[in-house]
């Protein structure tokens, strides 16, 4: 038997012990085993009390079952849940009687999304937009996710495919019945004028969704300075609990510490770095190197300061840097520093040069002083990382396109697109086959064609029992 004709089952909640333990089952044989350990078929869609038996009448345990006949289930086939208590013992029993029919097998990660994929019951997009939803840590990213699941942006991309295939019918009428008395003489024009506006509309749409893929991944802050300065302090303020190490001694942080953060719905990774500074030591050097290259990555650079000015140094790349002075508490009595104290190091805006202010970039309007350690600032600091956030992240909230995956292939429509347009002077037929990549690019996009490989790297990310 094909392994895609076979009977799937799997633990669809939470690792036990849990209150209650949900386990489906998929397939041809869902029927059986069900009337098999309840004694009889449940009604479909009504949930039933039943003592759970093994093929050999042992007991499982008193559950509730139901039964879900296909195509109306998840999956498009018959499906089965058994909501079982949780324990270790009563699900490994389940388990042993569900696998003791014969074409049935533990599921993969990620297949019954999968089968549901192939029987029609959600496209590609609305697969990845479930990932998404099972893996949001915050509220934004839930909402984007719940976005994709319902389905909006493979319903545009439908829209669009339709639209394309029906101005492409205008140009292949012109070629295949250009003698017909009754097919219009000019049916190019009004065909590239659609084709032209749909270029803009699906442009347009990959503008405004520039940062989504972002929002699954969330903003990267990474906090630097010389050693000493507090930054592990700083990081453990801002998690609310000990994440990293915090000790007197220089070059206690060797390595990269990250914290997730949810800042008003925000995913937001905050990175501790090594205290940059010239050593001897290769250990230290290599967390240097390391804290320059994520900094240089980062979408945010928090540059950390004590009580005395300190120079940036190492920080690459485009990102803005704050200043932010620390040990507040501790400052001698000079009431914090001027826009000029830097500018023996690195000057601060308004001293130097434009090129000399250049490696500030954004300091000028955010500036904090902080005690990482009290908690003082801290706050603010938190509310400028919200506001940072927002900002970033702009009109990810009524964007679709979620994905580089998505992207891409939406690209790849417009550019076949515009190469339709540009080669209205060359012939009807390079238009038409112009049309007809685009229209696959929309279709690999939904699913529709061309997917076996993508479909295995997709699904084997969901866990099991989706």
């Amino acid at each position: 038997m094909h392994p895609r004709e076979q009977t799937i089952f799997a633990l669809s909640s939470g690792r036990p012990p849990t209150a209650i333990a949900i386990v489906r089952v998929s397939g041809s044989q869902a029927a059986n085993i069900l009337s098999s350990l309840v004694g009889k078929l449940p009604q479909p869609r009504v949930a039933t009390r039943a003592m759970l038996r093994d093929r050999g009448g042992a007991m499982i345990d008193d559950a509730v079952a139901l039964w879900f006949p296909g195509p109306a289930s998840a999956t498009g086939e018959d499906v089965a849940e058994f909501h079982i208590h949780g324990g270790r013992a009563v699900l490994a029993a389940l388990l042993a009687a569900l696998g003791s029919f014969d074409g049935t097998r533990a599921a993969e990660p990620g297949e019954f999304t999968r089968r549901a994929f192939e029987n029609g019951k959600l496209d590609l997009t609305e697969a990845e937009g479930l990932d998404d939803l099972i893996h949001a840590d915050t509220d934004r990213q839930r909402r984007q996710a719940l976005r994709q699941l319902q389905g909006l942006l493979g319903d545009r991309a439908r829209a669009w495919r339709q639209q394309i295939i029906e101005a492409a019918a205008l140009i292949e009428a012109g070629i295949d019945f250009a003698d017909e008395g009754d097919v219009p003489e000019e049916l190019l024009a009004p065909a590239l004028r659609k084709i032209a506006a749909l270029k803009d509309e699906i442009e347009e749409s990959l503008a405004a969704s520039a940062r989504s893929e972002r929002l699954r991944e969330g903003l990267v802050v990474a906090i630097a300075g010389a050693p000493n300065v507090g930054k592990s302090t700083l990081l453990n303020a801002l998690a609310r609990r000990e994440v990293a190490i915090v000790s007197p001694h220089a070059g206690t942080t060797r390595d990269i510490i990250e914290v997730q953060l949810d800042l008003d719905g925000y995913p937001v990774t905050v990175i501790d770095t090594a205290g940059i500074r010239d050593t001897d030591d290769p250990v230290e050097q290599e967390g240097v190197r390391r804290a320059r290259a994520r900094a240089a990555e980062a979408d945010l650079v928090l540059w950390l300061v004590d009580d005395a000015p300190s120079a940036l140094v190492g920080i690459e790349g485009e990102a803005p840097v704050w200043l932010v002075r620390n040990k507040i508490d501790l400052a001698s009595g000079k009431g914090g520093f001027t826009a000029c104290d830097f500018v023996a190091a690195n000057p601060w805006p308004d001293c130097g040069s434009a090129d000399d202010r250049a490696p500030w970039r954004g300091a000028g309007e955010r500036q904090f002083a902080i005690s990482a350690e009290k908690g003082e600032g801290v706050p603010d600091l938190v509310a400028g990382l919200a506001d940072f956030a927002q900002r970033y992240f702009g009109g990810g909230e009524s964007a679709l396109i979620g994905r580089q995956r998505h992207q891409q292939l939406l690209r790849n429509t417009t550019d076949a697109l515009q190469r339709s347009i540009g080669s209205a002077g060359l012939g009807e037929e390079v238009v038409a086959e112009e049309l007809r990549i685009a229209v696959q690019s929309l279709g690999r996009l939904l699913g529709q064609v061309d997917v076996e490989d993508l479909l295995d790297v997709i699904f084997r990310e969901f866990c099991v029992g989706k």
